[in-house]
């Protein structure tokens, strides 16, 4: 059964054709950077905040990012939790995500048994996502133990995304790795949008409005910027730019 935060998310996605998502890692940014970065992202027409990192291992610095960010916004703050460390009771929902292409058994399932029960606890609105990791995978990769799809070949994506919704997932996520030099491929964005039936997510490697402009004409349903948005000087003026080329891209496809 679907939250509120899922209801809104898709919500959004109907009403915009497409939406973009704001990651934080609390690792790299400070808690007053992540609530400047946060109110200046809401302004610019971001969807929700997302807070994580492949190498979270203090929850403490989690709970103090979020709080911060749910001072100084109305949006949703939604956990991408690289381990049980990456949970916070303060957040609003948790991607609850399996690494599709690792090779380790624990985060296919594993870290998932090992945070159930403090989801729970937490009252966290849990979002079922099949996270599939292409191309070097950078950090995520390597600590999710990740057998990356190749770009070249997509019809690899494909399988395991349609694997991810016969699993009762309810979200793809493509991911690039954060700070990549190769974002993911339109081509194996548009053939693993052809063939799914719930929302694509696409990250990794996006820098500029024409990158994010580009993924969601492919078939992107959200868009996720992490790094440039922590490097940037102008937090407003770059998501603005990403949202508005975000939405130009999704109007066309209607």
């Amino acid at each position: 059964m679907s939250g509120k935060i899922e209801a809104y998310l898709l919500s959004k996605i109907k009403l915009d054709g497409a939406i973009h998502f704001s990651l934080l890692d609390p690792e790299e940014v400070s808690p007053h950077e992540a609530s400047e970065i946060s109110r200046e992202a809401e302004k610019a027409g971001t969807t929700a905040i997302m807070v994580g990192g492949s190498t979270v291992t203090d929850s403490k610095i989690v709970d103090v990012t979020v709080k911060a960010i749910k001072s100084s916004t109305k949006l949703p703050v939604i956990l991408f939790p690289n381990d049980v460390a990456g949970l916070s009771r303060y957040a609003d929902a948790v991607w609850f995500m399996s690494l599709l292409n690792s090779s380790d058994p624990y985060f296919i399932t594993g870290a998932q048994a090992a945070a159930s029960k403090l989801i729970k606890q937490y009252t966290l609105e849990p979002l079922p996502l099949g996270y599939i990791i292409t191309g070097s995978g950078e950090a995520a990769g390597l600590v999710g133990k990740a057998k990356p799809i190749p770009h070249e070949k997509p019809g690899l994506a494909v399988n395991y995304a349609l694997a991810a919704q016969y699993l009762g997932m309810r979200f793809v996520y493509l991911e690039a790795g954060s700070g990549a030099k190769e974002k993911v491929p339109s081509e194996m964005i548009n053939l693993v949008k052809n063939a799914i039936e719930i929302p694509l997510i696409v990250g990794g490697g996006i820098k500029t409005g024409g990158d994010a402009g580009q993924a969601v004409a492919a078939g992107a349903d959200a868009v996720v910027t992490g790094t440039i948005v922590e490097e940037t000087e102008s937090v407003e003026n770059k998501i603005s730019e990403l949202v508005q080329s975000i939405r130009k891209a999704a109007a066309k496809r209607k």
